[in-house]
């Protein structure tokens, strides 16, 4: 996509190529894990936050890396660890001998990508430093608020298997994030790839990654996906699923509507990168564990029978009734 094409909103073809050149690039480093991608992409194209959880090894800074570099923004990788304070993160006035005067010297929060590297190793205080840049896109430091750039957005990694030196999220900081990300250790044939590749070229990494898009396409990508239509019985199906989870025995808690507004916007920008001006119930049911698995708490019995939260929505999804194509309005 030129400049010159970029300064109105997109054409739904351009969506989609811009996915396709998007993951081409990360692909370079990243095998496999399509998926992943377009998460990523999802939650760029509406303005959303990404948590990624998987073992070590599996890539999960690799990928928040690569996609960085991928689109040419300002990106700043944080460490979390248990010593980090907010002002590490959102930054301080800091005296200047040679003005006499206090500076304001921003933190890393001040980029458009800010990869938090395992987030739970951050005390409870330094997490929270980053809740009202995700939810406000501004922060305050002595009193004082601050824009932050656009596009603006957090990914954040977390490993699920260590506890000690750890602090979990708590509700209100995992609902700031639209998709919780699970990268898998990969299967054989993947692993195969891998190897190969490393072998052919061992210091492969990120910094191999081409910028495949500018801010200014990004802008005109999200003008676009907020184009795609929504039809009554769509929405009426997000509120089933919501609906049926929050209800369901074996949640004690579901999603909030800002869930069910994820839906919303997270169908549309699926809908454009598949490359169809309309969201289909196969959008809204491919969004559902993303969107809900770090949302929901689950029952104590649930909990002590230790069911996967992904399998319970799997199954609490699969209740509800799919609108039929009939039933959508003509020509979608």
């Amino acid at each position: 996509m030129s400049e010159d094409d970029s300064e109105a909103a997109a054409s739904i073809e351009e969506v989609t190529a811009a996915f396709d050149e998007l993951y081409s690039e990360i692909s370079t480093v990243l095998v496999g894990n399509e998926d992943v991608v377009e998460q990523f992409a999802v939650a760029l194209l509406t303005g959303g936050h990404v948590l990624v959880e998987g073992v070590p090894g599996v890539a999960k800074t690799t990928a928040a890396n690569a996609f960085a570099r991928a689109l040419g923004l300002e990106h700043r990788r944080v460490q979390m660890t248990p010593d980090l304070l907010p002002v590490d993160i959102t930054g301080t006035h800091v005296y200047r001998d040679a003005t006499g005067e206090f500076e304001l010297e921003r933190g890393p929060i001040f980029a458009n990508l800010v990869v938090a590297d395992e987030i739970n190793r951050a005390t409870p205080k330094t997490q929270s430093a980053l809740l009202e840049a995700m939810q406000e896109g501004t922060v305050t430091i002595e009193g004082e608020t601050q824009e932050l750039p656009a596009p603006f957005m957090v990914v954040a990694t977390q490993n699920p298997i260590e506890m000690e030196g750890t602090f979990a999220l708590p509700e209100a900081q995992r609902d700031r994030f639209q998709f919780k990300v699970t990268i898998d250790i990969p299967e054989r044939n993947v692993e195969r790839e891998i190897l190969d590749r490393f072998d052919a070229d061992a210091a492969l990494g990120p910094e191999d990654v081409n910028q495949a898009l500018t801010s200014t396409e990004i802008t005109a990508l999200r003008a676009r996906v907020m184009q795609v239509q929504v039809a009554d019985e769509i929405k009426k199906y997000v509120l089933d699923i919501v609906h049926a989870v929050r209800e369901s025995p074996q949640i004690s808690m579901g999603g909030s509507p800002r869930a069910t507004l994820a839906f919303l916007n997270a169908g549309k920008a699926r809908a454009a990168i598949r490359g169809r001006d309309y969201v289909i119930p196969d959008d809204v049911k491919a969004l559902v564990n993303p969107i809900l698995r770090h949302r929901v708490i689950l029952s104590t019995e649930a909990e002590l029978k230790d069911r996967p939260v992904d399998e319970i929505l799997r199954e609490t999804v699969a209740t509800v009734s799919v609108p039929s194509e009939s039933s959508l309005p003509s020509g979608e």
